[in-house]
């Protein structure tokens, strides 16, 4: 496999074999991530459950202590009161089912996360289809339906991530910008990692964390040494 230059150049600054402690694969990983833009600092940890089994689901939400570099568009449907009070949290889009008709006609997709109130579900769950394959269908554990919409805007906003277990078994999420730095993505990380770890499944046998790498988003993974689940 032929890699670009810089790409090249970056697996030749660390021994990509070999697991590091968390601090030095964030230090190569910020290290290699030379992109003339500000890269985003990813997160991948396969774990050692079957995501096709209903008790063996890993899936959370997490305000990172340092947020994720990225502010995200908040769309709130919602009516009456809720609505107001996602307008003064600082929702960018806010209406009830002229927004679903808006989404529907025009292919409007301007908004990263959809919050809704569950009284609004049954007009949302109109477009499930469209919005499921998005992933922007709001969900209880996810936070994204709730009556507390303000707090829900407030936490999107402040930089929440939700981590969930895919096909494969592996959980990627991003966990901040290289113009971060060492310290803040350091601790990104270990919250995140902490977070995933108690969100074992009783079900669960065996090795949970299986392994764990970091990337930029044009540079190379760098294995993590985690010993903790």
């Amino acid at each position: 496999m032929k890699y670009g230059k810089k790409y090249a150049e970056s697996l030749k600054a660390y021994d990509k074999t070999r697991p590091y402690d968390a601090a030095e694969a964030v230090n190569i990983v910020l290290g290699n991530a030379k992109a003339k833009f500000d890269e985003t600092i990813e997160l991948h940890v396969r774990l050692g459950i079957d995501p096709r089994q209903a008790d063996q689901q890993v899936r959370g939400v997490l305000v990172l202590p340092n947020g994720t570099g990225k502010t995200k568009k908040v769309l709130v449907v919602a009516k009456g009161e809720r609505a107001d009070q996602a307008k003064e949290a600082g929702a960018d889009f806010v209406g009830a089912e002229e927004m679903i008709q808006k989404i529907q006609t025009e292919n409007w997709f301007d908004f990263d996360v959809m919050i809704t109130t569950p009284d609004m579900m049954g007009v949302v769950g109109r477009i499930g289809r469209i919005l499921g394959p998005k992933g922007l269908m709001p969900n209880p554990k996810s936070g994204t339906v709730t009556m507390d919409v303000a707090r829900a805007v407030q936490e999107v906003k402040a930089g929440k991530v939700e981590y969930r277990l895919d096909k494969t078994a592996i959980i990627h999420c991003p966990i901040g910008k290289k113009s971060f730095g060492n310290e803040k993505i350091l601790e990104n990380f270990t919250a995140l990692m902490d977070a995933i770890v108690r969100a074992k499944p009783a079900a669960a046998k065996g090795q949970y964390v299986k392994s764990v790498s970091l990337s930029s988003t044009m540079g190379p993974g760098v294995k993590v040494a985690y010993n903790k689940g």
